[in-house]
């Protein structure tokens, strides 16, 4: 495959600041080697918590929720399973970008595209 295919199917601004995997992978569910499609609206960004599972990483992901009885906001966090194809190469910590994609098991429906930085 070229590299103009496998970026054209995700959308360019979510992985312009990403660099690509160097190595190519043969995971169909991988977002840069596979024919996985992602959803627009399901980028997000979170700490690696635990990559203990085969081809599979929790991500933590913080947010800000207001509260109108408040009228402040008030910190929320959520755990993300997400499929990590193995040409992405990350760790416990790592700040990494995932998006939304189809469900490929009972508690995964989210794809590792790239890291973002890495963890302390």
């Amino acid at each position: 495959m070229s590299s103009s295919y496998e970026i054209s199917r995700i959308p360019r601004q979510f992985v312009e600041d990403l660099v690509p995997p160097k190595e190519i992978c043969d995971d169909e569910k991988c977002p840069w080697h596979g024919t996985i499609r992602i959803r627009r609206r399901g980028i997000l960004e979170g700490k690696v918590i635990s990559a203990k599972m085969t081809r599979t990483v929790t991500v933590l992901i913080e947010y800000l929720h207001f509260s109108r009885k408040y009228d402040r906001y008030e910190r929320r966090r959520s755990k993300i399973h997400a499929h990590l194809p193995p040409c992405i190469k990350v760790q416990e910590g790592d700040l990494v970008r995932i998006a939304e994609a189809r469900r490929m098991a009972k508690t995964v429906s989210h794809v590792v595209l790239g890291k973002v930085r890495k963890g302390d």
